[in-house]
């Protein structure tokens, strides 16, 4: 259990600790301080720095894990959560707590001019220290960046197959880009969806916009077409194009179950026709 005096240091010089390390943090960060304001910096910086003694007069530095260092790790968790939403690098979400050494060196030195031994032994341990919850910085915002990706990938899924309709219970779902596992499972929850919001019985499943179709993404279709069956509903895929009819052939794939049409204007007809109606001019 490694002993240290930094808490007593930290309490002793708080006020200027303060001052210096805001200072250094406004101009490290640079034009990236903009995206945070001066009274946000000061009560982040207060609110660790009250932590950090904390943690330090009752628990010792070897496991940052203890539930001693509970209240600081949170703290640096949403600092980092916070500044990985605005847009903070991950040098300058990592920037908040390296640059507190300099400033906390600064007291070191004057709280020991001439002890050189125990100079040498807290300025490893802090050191040591706040290399180790930067780190834990750094890894709190590359987690909340994967999660901020992710959530913005689903929604562009999302948003990327919308159901439209086009007639009273006649669904329109146009289908642009690749098609995969799982933008295959958004596009059939959504479709399903649809069929049961808007009383449904009939679908059109637009595949113009997809560049090429391979085995894996008429097997997704076909899946498509399986899930809305169960529901009820009947399904129309429609954009088949001379060079998509001749790879389904030549993969393989049986669509012999399956409603296909060359374009949409020629599956909404027949959509139509099976509705029992017909378009007339005024």
């Amino acid at each position: 259990m490694r002993k240290t005096r930094l808490a007593d240091i930290i309490e002793k010089y708080e006020s200027s600790l303060l001052s210096d390390w805001v200072d250094i943090q406004t101009k490290a960060l640079g034009r990236a301080g903009g995206r945070i304001t001066d009274s946000a910096l000061r009560d982040n910086s207060h609110d660790f720095v009250q932590a950090l003694r904390l943690s330090l007069s009752t628990a010792s530095t070897d496991d940052l894990q203890a539930p001693a260092w509970a209240g600081l790790r949170d703290i640096l968790a949403n600092l980092s959560r916070q500044r990985a939403v605005m847009g903070f690098s991950p040098a300058e979400t990592a920037t908040f707590v390296f640059s507190f050494k300099s400033a906390l060196f600064k007291r070191l030195r004057e709280a020991y001019p001439d002890d050189a031994e125990t100079l040498a032994e807290e300025t490893w341990l802090a050191t040591d220290l706040l290399d180790r919850l930067g780190l834990f910085t750094t890894e709190v915002y590359q987690k909340s960046r994967e999660d901020v990706i992710i959530r913005q990938q689903q929604e562009m899924l999302e948003l990327s197959t919308p159901v439209v309709e086009l007639w009273p219970g006649i669904l329109a779902l146009p289908l642009i880009g690749t098609l995969d596992s799982a933008r295959t499972q958004v596009v059939m929850q959504n479709l399903l969806e649809a069929l049961v919001a808007k009383s449904a019985d009939l679908a059109i499943v637009d595949i113009t916009g997809v560049p090429t179709v391979d085995t894996l993404v008429a097997q997704h279709l076909l899946k498509t077409v399986s899930a809305a069956r169960l529901m009820g509903a009947e399904c129309i895929i429609s954009g088949i194009r001379p060079q998509i009819a001749q790879t389904i052939i030549h993969l393989g794939v049986d669509l012999a179950g399956v409603i296909t049409k060359a374009n949409l204007a020629d599956a909404f007809r027949l959509a139509l026709r099976k509705k029992s109606l017909v378009v007339t001019k005024a």
